[in-house]
């Protein structure tokens, strides 16, 4: 719900900056000028009178940085150095591409799950790769070996962790089970 919100503020805002560049488009250069003058001079007051500003929010930054791109930002910058800016442009594309490449695939849909689990438990010598077959000959669900492996029961009710295994003399050794 957070989230939602910030987009639904983040759009808000975005939306504001446009109207207002578009109604800049409409003004005639001298009162273009004369804004961005008197704008300049009030940041000159605080400056000077050493107002701390407020920290600006991410929404805000993102806006800047977009409007950065279409005219020269490093004669107007004066509240923030341009390495700031700079920075702020690759903290946008890191959160670009860690959107981009979420890990993983979604998991298999629960039915799936409880099919390949009931197949393991109703045939326990059937290994991930004939229930992987049986699954795209006989039900068209096509998946890999591993992807079954990912899903396989691997403590049915009778597994108690260790197994007796006989070699050819008739000895036993206990060999522990990975996991």
């Amino acid at each position: 719900m957070r989230r939602v919100r910030s987009l639904i503020a983040a759009l808000f805002s975005f939306t504001f900056d446009l109207g207002q560049f578009l109604r800049s488009t409409f003004q005639s250069r001298t009162a273009l000028v004369a804004e961005n003058l008197f704008l300049r001079k009030q940041l000159a007051f605080y400056r000077e009178h050493k107002v701390k500003p407020q920290a600006m929010t991410d929404v805000a930054r993102l806006s800047l940085v977009l409007w950065s791109r279409l005219f020269d930002w490093r004669s107007a910058l004066v509240v923030v150095k341009p390495d700031t800016l700079l920075r702020w442009h690759r903290k946008g594309f890191k959160l670009f591409w860690r959107w981009k490449s979420r890990p993983g695939r979604p998991a298999l849909p629960l039915e799936i799950r409880e099919l390949i689990a009931r197949m393991a438990r109703e045939n326990p010598t059937w290994g991930q790769a004939r229930v992987a077959d049986e699954l795209s000959l006989k039900l068209g669900i096509f998946l890999s070996p591993r992807t079954v492996r990912k899903y396989w029961p691997w403590e049915p009710s009778n597994y108690r962790g260790r197994r007796s295994v006989h070699n050819h003399g008739g000895h036993s050794c206990a060999i522990t089970l990975a996991r």
